[in-house]
């Protein structure tokens, strides 16, 4: 039987593991673990190793595959080691969330498509899956924020999405 995990914080980032997230929300959110749930990192241990030797040696580091984190871990709060899980892309947190893994908040640090639709903040492109991603996620009653560090504002998804929604109806 795997350890509890207390989640603090379901976040993507392409970067994965970085410093905002070393240096910024492990010490804001007194974080002692840090679940990389990607199924290209998990399956290269050259990549893994790598990662591991980012973070320091006093925070769990946990990297598993999509399916068998969402199969092994439920999300939970208030009981184990207090823990942020992190997902490369929306594709895999939406995934992650059908197998099973039923988070409520969601965090965007950092995503980037070459398709871009929809230029949500510097650090946040999405692209049409991306956004129909997000839509199933928010229907399922996920709240979703862009934030890349604890000390900004969080900026509600789809408030941006209303925004420009508006703006396009304004202006065909």
């Amino acid at each position: 039987m795997q350890p509890s995990l207390d989640i603090a914080l379901v976040r993507i980032d392409n970067r994965l593991v970085h410093g905002q997230l070393l240096e910024a929300w492990i010490p804001f959110l007194k974080a002692s673990c840090i679940a990389v749930v990607d199924d290209l990192v998990s399956a290269d241990y050259f990549r893994e190793t790598v990662i591991r030797m980012a973070v320091p040696r006093e925070v769990r580091v946990i990297v598993s595959s999509i399916a068998e984190f969402s199969k092994t871990y439920s999300y939970r709060r208030g009981d184990g080691s207090k823990t942020i899980v992190l997902f490369s892309g929306i594709k895999d947190a939406c995934e992650s969330f059908r197998l099973g893994f039923r988070f409520d908040r969601l965090n965007i640090g950092n995503v980037f498509s070459e398709d871009c639709k929809l230029c949500c903040t510097p650090s946040v492109l999405l692209n049409d899956d991306d956004i129909c991603n997000m839509n199933h996620l928010r229907d399922e009653g996920v709240r979703i924020e862009l934030r890349r560090v604890p000390r900004e504002k969080p900026i509600d998804l789809f408030e941006i999405v209303r925004k420009v929604q508006d703006s396009s109806v304004r202006n065909p």
